[in-house]
């Protein structure tokens, strides 16, 4: 039987953003304690009146729960109402402290005040204009939000959202989603098809209208992007929007030929390609992916065949010269790829570590750089690029830094307008170059330079659609150089060693289960229960590695899982490891995520606007709730992040293998089970391995490390670019 119960909000013990779900305890008039509430609340803040409907309930271990059906929100009344309500976090610029002194001045009037009268607020201590204008903007903006999310709580969006939505469209947010709520699959992060379509649903969309069949392929389009696919079969895209959409197959058909004539996607004919000819055998693609793949062929086949920019050399004479420069002795690989850098214009180095790709690279710069021509080095992650520096003593930048990225004047300002000012251009892990980067870069390179493109072929691919670095290689359009060998100081490494065992599908080697023995590095620890291994992995990081090998537990070494869930996920590793190593109440709690300073944590979507990267590895460093702000310390640059935006933001003391790659860490911890084996491949455990700079620990099952090292059928990923390269100019 539903019951009323009124009340002022105390404190919220947990609030899921996603979903809305809250646990707060409340203040209810004439009982001396407080009272649980849970239910689904719209962005409750301490302070708050609630008049709600529900029953009470006996939870089995929290005692006394009161279940919220409905409910309203009122304004508190009282002075404390007020000052908790201030205070609370809702309004930037307004911390408990400054709450209490506003509320000391004005009582019961504070709240007219700041909607009313809001410059009376400089009448208190330590409130200049400054802070008058970010108060009032924060206190107009709260009440616009307050609506959007009442408007989208009543469409089935959960709060979580409401603040991304209303930083997209402002003001224009309910017309926005009342015109097209499909926009919303596209242009906010973190909102699919499925939510989108439930709005529209509220809304009366019909089930077969344009809006939504285009909306719908579209956003399949985009989600098999993200699966690393540049184009998809027409056949198998048909078949994937009708799962999603449920309608007739003609309807399908009829938006795939209005999107194309609105050129929001283009069909390609892939018969040309083939020796036998399917009907509807089509590749369909993002017109942006088809843009940016088929310029990447006409660029690459330009830049090779144009004319270099330095003078023809005696190659012989060069190679001896930086031999003896560098007091070495390059294998005859070695020499075929200097030689192929000094009489091409763009070239592949592809190997496993140890093979020498830096001592190749280093005597191919030695050489340019007699030479005096202009030399740039890039790659694609900050942890990649300061390697390269390292390494090369050249001064080596991200792509996107090195190609001017903006995003206030609008993307990247390098380009064939305002090419790159150099004679010679090497790019490190190209292996992780994705379709769109790759486009951008091309663009900026000047006709006259050589580009070289340095990177291992048999790590994973790019996070980003396409497979840049292994089309180009199979185009046979371009020279590569293959290095194979281990030269002889890499052979002591065990890491390298079982990792070229790997990617040859060999069993790696390990002499002892346990860390001891000087010099071995690389370990297994055979353990089939997953609790264990969860506890066998905290334990190492804790305790065992640090005091073996001196290692930092938080900064040098890093856990990589193949997987997101189970007990052995990089979800439930996250919050183990943080219990552990940062442990405390203190921080900022978002859905099941806990933010505290001094964690580790990991950017998951490229954000220009902030210069920061999927895969860039940070610590919080300060945390100021007033202004519903956090500061986070990428490579010593820091960089500020609204709580709004903290959905880009994931606790990373454990990582997915495909999050590391560009990444070397001292030492790495990876959890190898049979409950993985859908991602259990080759290249997956060779990737997660070569991370691995001094030391590799796997925890888990032989069994499941053989059918990874067995199984290299790796998922195909649709890209045309080999063929383009190969066989035609488009």
């Amino acid at each position: 039987m539903l019951t009323d119960l009124s009340g002022q909000i105390e404190r919220i013990t947990y609030n899921n953003e996603e979903n809305g779900f809250t646990i707060a305890r409340i203040k209810v008039y004439g009982q001396r304690d407080l009272v649980t509430i849970v239910g689904n609340l719209i962005a409750p803040t301490p302070g708050e009146i609630l008049k709600m409907r529900g029953e009470w309930a006996n939870h089995p271990k929290f005692g006394e729960q009161f279940k919220v059906v409905e409910y309203e929100t009122k304004i508190p009344a009282t002075v404390y109402g007020i000052q908790k309500y201030l205070g609370s976090g809702l309004i930037k610029g307004l911390g408990p402290v400054m709450a209490k002194r506003i509320v000391k001045k004005f009582g019961e009037e504070t709240l007219d005040v700041i909607e009313n009268e809001i410059n009376k607020l400089a009448y208190v201590e330590g409130i200049g204009k400054k802070r008058i204008a970010m108060i009032k903007n924060a206190w107009d903006e709260q009440k616009e939000i307050r609506d959007v999310m009442i408007f989208l709580q009543a469409h089935g969006v959960s709060s979580g959202y409401a603040t991304k939505i209303f930083k997209e469209y402002g003001n224009r947010s309910v017309a926005v989603v009342k015109e097209n709520p499909f926009r919303l699959a596209t242009d906010i992060f973190g909102i699919g098809f499925v939510t989108a379509d439930s709005i529209a649903e509220k809304l009366g969309f019909p089930k077969d209208s344009g809006q939504r069949i285009e909306a719908g392929i579209l956003y399949v389009l985009h989600k098999l992007s993200d699966e690393g696919h540049v184009y998809y079969p027409y056949e198998e895209l048909i078949i994937k929007s009708l799962e999603i959409l449920g309608v007739e197959r003609e309807i399908v058909v009829t938006a795939l030929g209005i999107l194309a004539v609105d050129k929001k996607i283009v069909f390609e004919d892939l018969n040309n390609s083939l020796e036998e000819f399917k009907e509807n055998n089509k590749a369909v693609y993002l017109a942006k992916f088809h843009l940016c793949e088929t310029d990447i062929s006409n660029r690459l086949k330009a830049l090779a065949l144009s004319p270099k920019s330095i003078r023809n050399i005696d190659t012989d004479k060069a190679i001896d010269w930086v031999q003896k420069h560098l007091s070495i002795t390059l294998a005859k690989s070695q020499v075929s790829a200097v030689r192929s850098s000094l009489k091409k214009k763009v070239m592949v180095i592809t190997g496993g570590p140890g093979t020498g790709k830096t001592t190749i690279i280093n005597a191919i710069l030695k050489i340019f750089s007699r030479l005096g021509v202009r030399i740039m080095l890039a790659a694609p992650t900050g942890r990649a690029a300061k390697r390269m520096s390292e390494t090369t003593g050249f001064e080596a930048r991200t792509i996107h830094r090195l190609l001017e990225f903006s995003f206030a004047k609008g993307g990247f300002q390098k380009n064939e307008k305002r090419p790159l000012s150099c004679d010679l251009l090497v790019v490190d892990e190209a292996s992780m170059i994705d379709t769109i980067l790759m486009y951008h870069l091309l663009k900026a390179v000047p006709p006259g330079a050589t580009l070289i493109l340095v990177g291992d072929v048999n790590q994973l691919p790019s996070v980003g659609a396409g497979n840049i670095l292994k089309d180009i290689i199979e185009s046979n359009a371009v020279p590569v150089a293959r290095l194979n060998e281990i030269f002889r100081q890499a052979k002591e490494s065990r890491i390298i060693v079982n990792a070229h065992k790997i990617n040859q599908g060999v069993i790696p080697s390990f002499e002892t289960s346990h860390l001891h023995g000087q010099d071995n590095d690389f370990y297994f620890i055979q353990q089939e229960d997953p609790g264990r291994v969860l506890e066998i992995i905290l334990e190492l990081v804790k305790v065992r590695i640090p005091q073996r090998f001196g290692f930092d537990p938080v900064d040098d070494i890093q856990v990589l899982t193949p997987m997101h869930k189970g007990v052995a996920g990089a979800g439930n590793l996250n919050r183990e490891l943080q219990k552990m190593l940062n442990p405390g109440s203190e921080g900022i709690i978002r859905g099941d995520r806990n933010y505290r300073v001094s964690d580790k944590v990991m950017q998951v979507r490229n954000n220009y606007d902030k210069d920061v990267f999927n895969g860039d590895i940070g610590r919080i460093t300060q945390i100021y709730p007033e202004n519903q702000q956090l500061v986070i310390s990428f490579d010593g640059r820091e960089v500020t992040f609204d709580f709004s935006d903290l959905d880009e933001i994931v606790l990373a003391y454990a990582v997915s293998v495909h999050k590391s790659q560009g990444s070397e860490f001292p030492a790495v911890v990876i959890p190898v089970l049979t409950q993985h084996y859908i991602l259990l491949q080759r290249n997956l455990i060779y990737t997660a391995v070569t991370r691995g700079q001094k030391l590799v620990v796997m925890v888990g099952t032989r069994k499941a490390l053989a059918i990874a090292v067995k199984n290299d059928k790796t998922k195909k990923r649709f890209t045309y670019l080999s063929y383009r390269l190969g066989h035609r100019l488009s």
